[in-house]
């Protein structure tokens, strides 16, 4: 009774502060430097982080960000173009009397549900404006590692490939990490349908414009409706492809705490990371790593910690973040920093994309780190044979395709043979196709266990 009082005098004492008045203040644009835009007359009075709208020529408002001080000027970067704006434009920021920053908020609310949005909480779908809840922060830290909650039982993502081999517990965070042209938007549409969660959230971070209206109406269709999609297209400004990914955590992190199983899916982290460096580099950073300055790997465990777990007796944010590797090489800095903060990662190999097997994930260096938490000892020891298998057939598929292997030779590179083909039958899985965890172990379980008949004569054992 005591805490549901404390509770109902915490929601009237921010009513009460959402209805002080604000004080606006303004200042002007004294400098335009390529992204960055110098503000005289605020330095005293902001904050980085702080929001404030630069007026155009034409009167119309471009909201922007405070992101560095230098020389006397507030520097700021624009979440539009820039075109009309000059020397002597103004820039206004809102402050309330009691000091309130006026930072970056997102008004989330269940009715955001089935809805495409910017990272601005301003609708894209054209059905109208959204309903709007109490304002959450958009930059929060990450739940306290003492009183966090632990991972929950295992989560079916409904993808066999996935269930068998990368076992994913709610809460816990796997990375996706794929070359271009992989099929690495047709798997995520598998994971927004096919997933065991009450909300999936979307993050599409410098996506191909024409690409997201065909992902929104193929690849999740059916899955919308249980949805929140965050936009936020190739050529906007790198202010607004950062802030998609904050908006889509912002919008899971408010469902997490309704209590429910939140599924987080981000395209991509490495187009996050694109959208840091350039700001970085604005703002006048050094390039370090490749080009990249030090504050990008300092914001992404900022960013992917957020994912998780809540606090005790909460809801989940269960994370699946895509990787874009370049070049297929996967210790580029950015996907061997983010392999280092997550709990697992997921390979999407070209050799099998191109053989014609999808989703083409390699599950013999893919990895969960939990699975074994969560995986019975008969599924185990099944997935431990199989990569034994898989293992073999890899080392051996050279020569049994030059045909240097001699059927009998050795007992179990002939059973590999047999077997192979039926593990990658149970892999591959069509776009449509429901499954479950317990499904795809009886699926694999029946091809390991099937009588080995087939022959190996006349060439049925290419690899």
């Amino acid at each position: 009774m005591r805490q549901t009082r404390l509770v109902e005098r915490a929601g009237v004492a921010a009513g009460a502060i959402r209805r002080i008045p604000q004080a606006r203040l303004e200042g002007g644009v004294g400098s335009l430097s390529g992204l960055l835009v110098g503000i005289a007359g605020l330095a005293g009075h902001l904050s980085v982080g702080d929001r404030l709208d630069l007026v155009a020529r034409d009167s119309a408002s471009v909201p922007a960000e405070i992101v560095g001080f230098r020389d006397g000027f507030a520097q700021a970067m624009a979440f539009g173009a820039l075109d009309g704006l000059g020397p002597g434009s103004p820039a206004r920021s809102a402050v309330r009397l009691l000091g309130t920053r006026y930072g970056a908020t997102l008004t989330v609310s269940e009715d955001w549900l089935g809805r495409v949005l910017d990272p601005l909480g301003r609708p894209l779908d054209g059905r109208g404006v959204l309903s709007a809840g109490p304002p959450r922060a958009v930059r929060t830290p990450a739940p306290s590692a003492a009183a966090r909650g632990r991972l929950g039982a295992r989560l079916d993502l409904g993808v066999r490939a996935l269930d068998t081999f990368a076992a994913c517990r709610t809460g816990q965070r796997l990375g996706l990490f794929s070359g271009s042209g992989i099929g690495k938007s047709t798997l995520l549409g598998m994971l927004a349908r096919g997933a065991k969660c009450d909300v999936a959230v979307l993050a599409l971070v410098g996506e191909r414009g024409r690409e997201v209206r065909e992902f929104i109406e193929d690849e999740l269709a059916g899955g919308l409706a249980r949805a929140v999609v965050v936009v936020a297209t190739s050529d906007a400004p790198p202010l607004m492809r950062r802030e998609a990914a904050y908006a889509a955590m912002t919008v899971a992190e408010y469902f997490r705490d309704q209590g429910k199983s939140v599924l987080l899916l981000m395209d991509s982290v490495t187009r996050f990371c694109l959208a840091l460096r350039e700001i970085g580099l604005s703002a006048g950073e050094p390039p370090a790593t490749r080009g990249f300055p030090p504050s990008v790997f300092a914001e992404l465990p900022k960013l992917l910690e957020r994912a998780g777990p809540g606090l005790d007796g909460g809801g989940a944010i269960t994370g699946l973040f895509t990787v874009l590797v370049e070049g297929d090489d996967l210790n580029e800095p950015v996907a061997d920093a983010v392999r280092g903060i997550l709990d697992g990662h997921v390979i999407l190999e070209r050799r099998i994309a191109e053989a014609g097997r999808y989703p083409a994930v390699d599950v013999l260096r893919s990895l969960s780190r939990t699975a074994y938490q969560v995986l019975s000892a008969d599924q185990m020891a099944l997935t431990r044979r199989v990569r034994a298998i898989l293992t073999l057939h890899a080392d051996m598929a050279d020569l049994i395709r030059l045909g240097a292997y001699r059927p009998g030779a050795d007992p179990a590179v002939d059973e590999a043979v047999i077997l192979v083909p039926r593990i990658e039958a149970v892999l591959r899985q069509g776009r449509e196709e429901a499954s479950t965890a317990e499904a795809a172990f009886a699926r694999l379980a029946e091809a390991m266990d099937r009588p080995a008949t087939a022959s190996l004569a006349g060439g049925s054992h290419a690899a």
